[in-house]
């Protein structure tokens, strides 16, 4: 008796099938527009077969090719992008956004590349996911999700924002976001977000914090108004941290005239008092 065998499902020979249902689910969906919808679809048809039967290895010239062809076959049907529409974009610059889209007004709309357009939208710098899509016959749609910017950082000079991951948001307009935490020195950016959380716990402190001082890439120093430095041990910022409110509830140390306050040791606490200004001789009293 003869053995019988089933080809696998994502087999080549089983392309034309795969072809058919496409075709027939096209035909439902344009059935109402008439000769046109008909024209549409055999085009749409024929692109995808021509898709389906490329190697798996050919050239992208030769998708591109195709792609051109059926945009501009489709365009003369009517097929032109006519709205672009934009969704979660806050600080992405709209002019950059529209550049590294690529799509304008008038464009067939089946003759770009959804993943090129969405690849070179993810390389803006406030951008982190961008999602693109058609709704035909002539609306494009692009979905942003931006970075937050968590931080400011400082180093050699130069002021850029960043997100809670440590990666840079961008070097521009950083002066509309001062309200950010500042934090400054080499790998400040990768270590700044547990020490910005457990600040935020305490109001009060962040209040009182100009800026958060990396040490040798291993621990912080805050910088507090007035010209306080508060000297947090490595690896356990948030427990010092709490040390230093309670002894500022019980003892209102902050409020004292230190220089420097010293939490590196979990079991002593050193602090060195402000140094007196001399005394002018000019201003001094005869005796």
């Amino acid at each position: 008796m003869p053995r019988v065998t089933r080809r696998p499902s994502n087999s080549v020979n089983d392309r034309p099938g795969r072809l058919r249902l496409l075709l027939r689910r096209g035909w439902r969906l344009l059935r109402p527009a008439g000769w046109t919808g008909v024209a549409i679809l055999l085009l749409l048809g024929g692109a995808a077969a021509l898709h389906m039967l490329l190697p798996s290895g050919a050239p992208g010239g030769s998708l591109a090719t195709l792609r051109e062809r059926v945009g501009n076959a489709t365009a003369a049907l009517g097929l032109r992008v006519d709205t672009i529409v934009i969704e979660g974009r806050a600080n992405t610059p709209e002019p950059l956004l529209r550049a590294a889209l690529g799509i304008s007004k008038g464009d067939p709309i089946l003759g770009f590349s959804l993943d090129a357009a969405r690849r070179n939208v993810e390389k803006l710098s406030w951008v982190d996911q961008a999602t693109i899509e058609r709704r035909l016959p002539d609306t494009v749609v692009v979905q942003l999700v931006e970075r937050r910017p968590f931080a400011i950082w400082q180093n050699q000079g130069r002021f850029v924002l960043i997100d809670r991951d440590g990666q840079t948001v961008t070097n521009e307009d950083v002066a509309q976001f001062r309200q950010l935490p500042l934090v400054v020195g080499t790998g400040a950016p990768g270590a700044a977000t547990p020490l910005i959380d457990a600040l935020m716990t305490h109001p009060a402190l962040m209040a009182r914090t100009v800026a958060a001082v990396r040490v040798g890439e291993r621990r912080w120093n805050l910088q507090l108004r007035g010209g306080m430095s508060v000297l947090l041990p490595e690896g356990h910022e948030a427990e010092a941290i709490d040390r230093l409110m309670a002894l500022q509830q019980d003892h209102a140390l902050l409020d004292r005239p230190l220089e420097v306050v010293d939490l590196r040791l979990p079991d002593r606490l050193v602090l060195r008092p402000r140094a007196e200004p001399a005394a002018d001789p000019a201003t001094k009293k005869p005796t």
